[in-house]
């Protein structure tokens, strides 16, 4: 039985489900899910991450943190952690780069937040020199000074949409028609958490809104207020969610979301404005990934690597940096948000 009979049925049985039920089942049904079957990293997956297409963007967010550690007072015990860690490339990348400042690897517990068996798998064997430990939930943070980075993670939570309609809003559902998963809308209702967009949308307009986000830059935040730390989250979004950004992966290439369920990588925009009102603590301004690089020096370290280099690595390398910074790549459509105590100094790369 496929994800797609198990939905169609229980649709059939039920009645509709929200898009936020969808998008959870498809990424992590215990045995039908994508995250849970698969790596769908790299050139053989469905899709490749910043981490993937070059060491730099690692190495530099590694060197970002520490500088910020280093800024705190190098607190002598605290938690490193990345939720979604992929292959663990990101966070092999960073800790190598972080060598370079002195105390950070050795006061750093390595924690990560992972629910695919296969991937964690992966980071086992690429961190195995770190012992990494790994926690179910944000809330599972030990209560101490947290430095986390983040890097295409927040987009795959579910969401949910809705569509204005005069004073309340429709909200989007997967249903049923001629056996088929298609679109629908359910009634008109008020949507408390919504009220705040009736000033910028009019009738007609869909907006979305995840109902994790709000919890876990709480969380996330309340251990940096609390105890220290800094976090820098890198995703693809924008500072209000407006339009139905929802798509579905599978072989680098864009795919119907309904068409098989489980076998395509769902995810949407992140709405940074929600995640920094939530937040309890400082924020920096939004910034977009490829501003945030170069501030980091990635063009002084991309310099430095082709020299070393001839041919078609040399060509490969060049060709990383610019995906990563140009505006009409990744630079734009990625933007970077850092979180930090109120009063201290924003991570590097970052301004207030």
């Amino acid at each position: 039985m496929t994800l797609g009979d198990v939905l169609r049925a229980r649709i059939a049985r039920n009645g509709p489900i929200g898009l936020s039920e969808f998008m959870a089942e498809c990424l992590l049904h215990p045995t039908l899910g994508y995250y849970t079957t698969r790596d769908p990293l790299g050139a053989a997956g469905d899709f490749v991450t910043a981490p993937e297409i070059s060491q730099m963007f690692g190495e530099l967010l590694g060197l970002a943190l520490a500088q910020a550690w280093h800024d705190q007072g190098r607190p002598a015990r605290f938690t490193l952690a990345e939720p979604g860690p992929g292959r663990g490339t990101l966070m092999a990348d960073a800790l190598r780069a972080a060598r370079a400042v002195p105390g950070f690897a050795d006061a750093a517990q390595l924690t990560l937040i992972e629910a695919s068996p296969a991937l964690r798998a992966r980071q086992a064997e690429t961190l195995r020199d770190h012992a990494p430990r790994w926690i179910e939930s944000f809330s599972d943070l030990p209560r101490q000074p947290l430095f986390l980075v983040a890097n295409e993670f927040l987009d795959a939570l579910p969401m949910r949409q809705f569509v204005r309609a005069g004073p309340a809003w429709r909200e989007r559902h997967v249903g049923l028609q001629d056996g088929n998963l298609v679109f629908g809308l359910g009634p008109a209702l008020p949507q408390p958490a919504l009220q705040a967009r009736h000033d910028d949308t009019r009738d007609g307009d869909l907006v979305e809104h995840c109902p994790a986000l709000a919890p876990i830059a709480e969380t996330i935040g309340a251990r940096i207020r609390d105890h220290g730390g800094a976090a820098v989250i890198v995703d693809y979004g924008d500072w209000r969610s407006l339009g139905d950004t929802l798509q579905a992966l599978s072989g680098h290439a864009r795919v119907d979301p309904l068409a098989d369920p489980g076998s395509a990588d769902l995810t949407a925009h992140v709405d940074f404005e929600a995640l920094a009102l939530a937040a309890p603590c400082a924020h920096s301004r939004l910034t977009p990934q490829g501003v945030f690089l170069e501030r980091l020096g990635i063009t002084a370290r991309a310099r430095n690597l082709a020299a070393r280099l001839t041919g078609t690595a040399q060509a490969e390398l060049i060709a990383a940096h610019r995906r990563l910074t140009h505006p009409d790549e990744m630079g734009n459509l990625f933007k970077v948000i850092g979180l930090y105590p109120e009063g201290a100094a924003p991570p590097p790369g970052l301004i207030p």
